[in-house]
């Protein structure tokens, strides 16, 4: 089976001990916890489709998924990927929708109507501006780009179920409202990357 390249979201102790100074209960999770790893995919249209493959299903799915995805296609490109049927990809165990999102891109990305490099050049809030200029790409698939191919440095999704339960469960929340939210987002500032990667690991604990 074909290898996805992958490398760990690069990070040190000054992110940590920023954190661990302007939020006590996030410092001490992170003392608890040591330094977390955070496989991310640096390729865009690889980490652009483990995303789309990601909406709204567990990480177990998504890992049986991807795998079939790689068994079936071999390298994940635009080019391999829009020459596949969408019942093709389909056929991977996602729903239709999914398969007909990530057909249309590749088509349109090996076709040259969206430029995926030129992402790098825009701020975060372009970024995901731009993407869900793509069919079936909402904010929180363009939010997963920052973090888990661009290594943007900020971002903490409010439309990640996991990131919002890590929060309340550090915090001993029963509910968590927006403005709850953004005031620790902001908080995290300008390091909330990092504090998702560990709010991602306590929301599972």
């Amino acid at each position: 089976m074909p290898i996805v390249q992958t490398k760990h979201y690069e990070y040190g102790q000054q992110e940590l001990d920023y954190l661990q100074t302007v939020d006590e209960a996030l410092g001490a999770a992170i003392s608890r916890l040591g330094k977390l790893e955070r496989v991310i995919i640096p390729d865009l249209f690889t980490a652009l489709v483990y995303a789309i493959v990601g909406q709204l299903i567990s990480v177990k799915a998504v890992q049986t998924i991807w795998g079939r995805m790689l068994e079936r296609f071999g390298e994940i490109s635009p080019q391999n990927l829009a020459i596949q049927s969408a019942d093709d990809i389909q056929g991977c165990g996602m729903t239709m929708k999914k398969a007909v999102c990530i057909h249309q891109i590749a088509v349109t990305i090996a076709q040259g109507d969206f430029q995926l490099d030129d992402l790098y050049d825009l701020s975060d809030t372009e970024v995901i501006k731009k993407l869900m200029t793509l069919h079936g790409v909402g904010k929180w698939t363009a939010e997963m780009m920052l973090i888990n191919s661009m290594e943007r440095p900020d971002v903490v999704s409010w439309g990640d179920i996991a990131i919002r339960r890590g929060m309340m469960k550090l915090y001993g929340l029963s509910s968590l409202t927006k403005e709850q939210f953004d005031q620790y987002r902001l908080r995290y500032s300008p390091f909330g990357s990092v504090a998702s990667i560990y709010l991602w690991e306590i929301s599972f604990e």
